[in-house]
Formats: C-alpha cells, structure tokens, sequence
C-alpha cells in the first residue's frame, strides 16, 4: 500500500470512530438489570422506568433480572459493565449499603463501585402476618413469638434483603425466636405468605395490599420512624418497639467513573419519568414516594445508609444465613 493510501486509510478510520463516539446517547438499547426475580417492588419499578425510557428516547431499555446472592449477581454485573449508560441497575439499598456488614466477602464495594445516577423512591415498609396468625397488633405477636419460640416463620426475599434485616432486627429488639423462610424474591416471598407457608413478612404495602384487602393478610405496622400517609391508623413497629426503624429505598446506578454529563442527563430523564401522572399513580399503589435529588445528592444518600446500617448491624449482630 502506498504511504498516501496508508494516510488516506487512517484518516477514514479515525474519522469514523470520532463519528461513533459523537453519536448522541442513547444510540442502542439501554439493558436494566433487576437483582431480584420477577414480581416484587424493584422488577415492577424497573418495567415502569424502562417502558418511559424506551417512549422518550426511542431506543429499547429492557429489564432483565438476574437474581442470586441477596442482590449481588445482579449488581456485580452492573458493577463491571461499562461505564457508558448502556447498563444500569434499579436495586435497593440493602444490596449497596446492608450487604457489606452481612456478608463475608464480597464481589464488589456497595458505594465506590458505582455511580449513583437517581434515589427513585421510599416504599412504605410494612409487618403483615397471614391472617391465621392469631396476632391483631405488634405486641400481640411478640407476646406469641415468645409464648411459642421458633414455632411461627417468616419470609424474606433472601438472605441479606430488606425483609431478612427487618425481621432479624425485630426478633432481637424483641427478644422472639422465628424460623427465616428465604425465597428467591419479593414476589415469591409474597406468594409463600399468601399460601400459608410463612405466617409474617415485612414487605413493601404494594405487594401485600391486595391480599389484606381480600383478607388474606393483617396489617399490623409500619416499619418507618413515621406513620404513613397512606395508612396513617397504621402504628409504627417503633411505637412498640422504641428504636425500631427500617425505611426501605430504590435507586438507580450504573457503574463507577461515568461521566458527570451522562450521570446528569439519566438523573433528569428518571426523576421526569417518576413525576409523570400516570407513573405517580403506579407508585401510589406500590406505597411508594418518589423524591427527586441530584445524583451528586443521591450519592451522598447512599453513603449516610452505608455508615448508618453498618452500625446497626455491627451492634445487633445480624448475619446472611
């Protein structure tokens, strides 16, 4: 090849990849991946984010699901895609700021492995029990587990998620003794107690609300240091338990050392999809409320979570079964 052949080749070349790097995001699909399995509060958060962010930008953001590991297959893939807005997680906080105190080692760092892109939303945290458990209040059912230790189990979405946390921290500020009945996700943990097979969950009021209306389940609390909007007769577990707290949030991340202008941009994009009417009115049914922050914000959010529930599980004592 001549020399001026060989320049003209190279021109060509770089050329076309500063055309492929000036290309506008998003320019292919967008992948969302859930940790969890299919049916609960995050697969359902994902689907309504995903549907928006396909209808705006016009390409496809599909939602997968990768459960495992309380949370951490799905967010260790995240965490190593890359840093391009191409693969993002909708998670929980549980996976980034409970995981690392509950678990021996782990796949990746819950903060400075990712970029906190949006906080999408508090979900109202509730204690239901299947309606053949003979407990009407939260002090009925600590008199039961104590009158009956190990007798009556629970549900949790897997080792190391926000049900098994707030059920571990109850039974020991309780001083009570329940047997822990993981499942592969929100929606299966739901399905067990609505079956019988468990007798208590804590679960975000979406994914019950229906069942206690059928009379299925009881609401017995909220697990927040706040009565909810929603329920407000609904008493806080605290209201029995003083000190009790667990508030559970969703968030957006993709992996650390995105670029600031594409972090911004997906921040303004979720926080417009979840103040859409038609979005808010899903995320009333869920019982959940969305608060819109800057990622930098979001981030800082996330941090405070990591340094609070690290403490409470270091002094409670509670470990991934």
């Amino acid at each position: 090849m001549t020399l001026p052949r060989l320049v003209l080749v190279v021109f060509c070349l770089g050329f076309a990849a500063a055309q492929v790097a000036a290309q506008p995001y998003p320019s292919k699909p967008i992948r969302i991946v859930v940790p969890w399995a299919p049916g609960g509060s995050t697969d359902v958060l994902a689907r309504l984010i995903g549907i928006k962010l396909s209808e705006n930008w016009g390409q496809p953001a599909v939602v997968e699901n990768k459960p495992g590991a309380s949370g951490n297959i799905g967010s260790e893939l995240v965490a190593k895609a890359a840093p391009d807005g191409y693969t993002l997680l909708v998670g929980s906080v549980s996976t980034h700021a409970m995981n690392p105190f509950l678990m021996a080692s782990m796949p990746f760092k819950g903060v400075d492995d990712f970029s906190t892109i949006a906080l999408a939303a508090y979900v109202t945290n509730v204690l239901v029990v299947h309606s053949s458990v003979p407990a009407k209040s939260v002090r009925e059912l600590i008199d039961l587990l104590r009158a009956e230790p190990g007798k009556i189990a629970y549900a949790s979405a897997g080792n190391g998620s926000p049900n098994h946390v707030a059920a571990e921290l109850f039974c020991r500020m309780a001083g009570v003794d329940m047997l822990h009945v993981p499942y592969k996700g929100g929606g299966p943990a739901t399905a067990g107690i609505v079956g019988g097979q468990v007798g208590v969950l804590f679960t975000g009021l979406g994914n019950v609300w229906d069942h206690v209306k059928a009379g299925k389940l009881k609401l017995l609390a909220v697990t927040e240091n706040r009565r909810s909007q929603l329920l407000p007769g609904l008493p806080m577990v605290g209201e029995t338990l003083p000190g009790y707290e667990v508030a559970v949030w969703y968030g957006v991340w993709g992996p650390a050392a995105m670029p600031p202008e594409l972090t911004a941009k997906l921040n303004g994009e979720v926080n417009r999809i979840l103040k859409l009417p038609d979005v808010k009115q899903r995320l009333d049914l869920m019982g959940a409320e969305h608060v819109s922050m800057p990622a930098r914000e979001a981030h800082q959010l996330l941090q405070r979570e990591y340094e609070r529930w690290g403490k409470i599980i270091r002094e409670s004592g509670i470990k991934s079964d």
